[in-house]
């Protein structure tokens, strides 16, 4: 299957409730319902929003309350018949809509139907099993080795703790060994290169599942994003822009990590909301794939914070976060129609 598709992202706080439930759970239970292809609920380490501050440090304390983050992508039909149901469910969080293309399997090798035409840089998002295999080895490892043969800017691998596969829902749970648990590889690169290497990925996965997305990179060629118009044609959403800085845990500044500075700098500037999510493994330009062990503490692992905010306020953010990067990191920037999931109002 080759299709458009919406994605639709949730970012809210791990305590809050809908009703009787969780939100985490209501909204997991509501893209298993309705048979969403693809969907991963991702627990941050540091964040905040405009009405609250969430943050773990090494030792976790049970009166934390960690950031969430909750993506859905699937067919327009199906993402538009949960959209006012996962926004009512959001409550007080930030809920965004973006286009994509799916790619899905024999599509996603080439063989069947013609690949996407790509042009400028695009955001590869491969969706796996936790425990799924290429050659011995996990899949995340061997597909982020072949990207990074490939030449591709980085990628970094986010571990779920629930979601959907293919319709069907996954989800962690204490006494199980999780092999379905979604786990997402985020990608960017050229157009060029993210055409050559999506029929080696096809080949490499036993069911591809694939995203493609349009960004522009801000950090290698110093551009700042630039303005943008207030509304979209999403249901008359307004056109915000989405920042995603990838860093690493071992890189500091002033002897913090780069991504703790840059959420408690974004939140001191009045910034809306940020969200740091830990990868488990990946790399970023010429620097080999790495990771350590799971659940292991000071990992040398990728990071990657969000920062969804009005084009005005994106700009300011871009400013702190260049200057908190230095020469390392990658910056892109890409469009998205978002809404604040309040008491029927958008900001």
């Amino acid at each position: 299957m080759t299709a458009h598709c919406l994605k639709l992202t949730s970012y809210f706080g791990e305590r809050h409730r809908s009703g009787s439930e969780f939100t985490a759970d209501a909204l997991l239970g509501l893209y298993g319902r309705h048979e969403i292809e693809a969907s991963i609920l991702l627990r941050g380490t540091e964040g905040f929003g405009l009405r609250q501050h969430y943050r773990t440090d090494v030792s976790l304390s049970l009166s934390e309350d960690l950031p969430l983050v909750a993506a859905a992508v699937g067919a327009r039909t199906r993402v538009e018949a949960i959209l006012d149901d996962a926004v009512r469910l959001t409550g007080s969080g930030l809920v965004t809509l973006e286009r994509a293309r799916m790619l899905a399997g024999e599509d996603a090798t080439g063989g069947a139907g013609d690949l996407p035409a790509m042009s400028g840089m695009t955001k590869l998002t491969i969706y796996l099993g936790r425990t799924e295999r290429v050659y011995r080895v996990p899949a995340f490892v061997a597909v982020c080795d072949l990207l990074h043969r490939r030449g591709v800017a980085g990628a970094t691998v986010l571990l779920g703790v629930d979601g959907t596969a293919h319709g069907r829902r996954q989800r962690a749970s204490f006494f199980s060994r999780n092999t379905g648990t979604p786990v997402m590889v985020i990608s960017v690169g050229s157009g060029e290169q993210i055409s050559r290497v999506l029929p080696e990925l096809g080949a490499l996965l036993r069911r591809p599942l694939l995203t493609l997305e349009q960004v522009t990179i801000c950090k290698r060629d110093g551009l700042r994003p630039a303005a943008l118009p207030g509304t979209g044609s999403a249901g008359g959403m307004p056109l915000w822009q989405k920042l995603m800085v990838y860093t690493s845990e071992s890189a500091l500044h002033e002897g913090q990590p780069v991504h703790r500075a840059v959420v408690r700098r974004l939140r001191d500037a009045g910034i809306s909301g940020a969200t740091t999510l830990r990868g488990v493994w990946g790399f970023h330009g010429d620097h080999a794939p790495h990771g350590d062990r799971l659940l292991q503490v000071g990992r040398r692992v990728p990071a990657v914070t969000i920062v969804v905010d009005t084009p005005e306020r994106i700009a300011a953010a871009y400013a702190i976060i260049d200057e908190l990067t230095g020469e390392q990191g990658l910056v892109t920037s890409e469009i998205v129609p978002a809404l604040r999931a309040g008491p029927g109002q958008a900001s």
